[in-house]
């Protein structure tokens, strides 16, 4: 059997799991699927499979600039939870940074304007009153405990099992909630950068040496199909020119109403 490459291929894998008892098992299907995809694919970004507790795991997003110089601490704070033991399962950090303070000296290279919306966004939905960096969100709502060194996430709510897998450039998601919704539902993956540093000369922080864990090069959102198997979704991984000494994947689903995050997960890439 000969299979073509990109989206014809990716339409021959939806077919044939509509038709089989593959789509009955979750974990058969992602295999599955990115079996297939990976002999149209060529290697570049691995192998790896990722998968959420029932429980909740919080989202923890730091809107940050490296034009801001009271930002740092808040930087330092969220690249220790590297050494956390919870990291993955309990909690995901992801720093995004803002290119609202470019204008003062010092152009971000990480900085995308789509950051900056996602963050004005949290703040019409009422998760923060005002928009200012460092921002600290857990769950789509502002949190200030990240200066008292403590994060304490919820550990009761249960809203279902997300699980990424990824082959090369492709990835599969799959989505089984707790309690059936027939709700639009969309994923939002980032390829996150760790291990970044930039000598700052200009701008509020100009002199220091900037280290930067978790940083989102690139988030891309695509639409979960609902299925018998639940919902799922087909895409490539997100890509960006950044070099990084060690690149990981995180994915979040939302409900297509609001940007609070039902359930994310995510791990280092090989």
């Amino acid at each position: 059997m000969l299979l073509a490459s990109g989206n014809s291929l990716r339409d021959f894998v939806d077919r044939f799991v509509r038709r089989t008892s593959i789509r009955r098992s979750p974990t058969a299907w992602l295999w599955f699927t990115l079996a297939l995809l990976c002999l149209a694919s060529p290697a570049t970004a691995g192998e790896a499979t990722f998968s959420s507790r029932d429980t909740r795991t919080a989202l923890v997003e730091l809107y940050t600039s490296e034009g801001c110089s009271s930002c740092p601490p808040a930087e330092r704070w969220i690249n220790a939870l590297e050494d956390e033991r919870g990291l993955w399962h309990d909690f995901i950090p992801l720093a995004l940074h803002v290119d609202y303070w470019d204008y003062i000296g010092w152009p971000d290279r990480f900085a995308k304007p789509e950051y900056a919306k996602r963050q004005r966004q949290y703040a019409a939905e009422g998760g923060a009153r005002v928009v200012y960096t460092p921002g600290m969100f857990v769950n789509g709502e502002e949190w200030l405990g990240w200066r008292r060194g403590d994060l304490d996430v919820d550990t009761d709510t249960m809203p279902g099992v997300l699980s990424l897998s990824v082959i090369n450039n492709d990835v599969a998601v799959h989505f089984a909630p707790a309690v059936a919704t027939t709700d639009s539902l969309r994923v939002n993956i980032a390829l996150v950068g760790m291990g970044l540093e930039t000598e700052v000369r200009a701008g509020e922080n100009k002199g220091r040496k900037l280290e930067h864990d978790f940083v989102a090069l690139n988030v891309q959102s695509v639409a979960l199909e609902n299925s018998a198997a639940g919902y799922k979704a087909i895409t490539e991984l997100p890509q960006s020119d950044i070099e990084s000494n060690r690149y990981a994947v995180v994915a979040w689903v939302t409900n297509g109403k609001t940007q609070a995050p039902i359930q994310a997960v995510g791990g280092y890439l090989p």
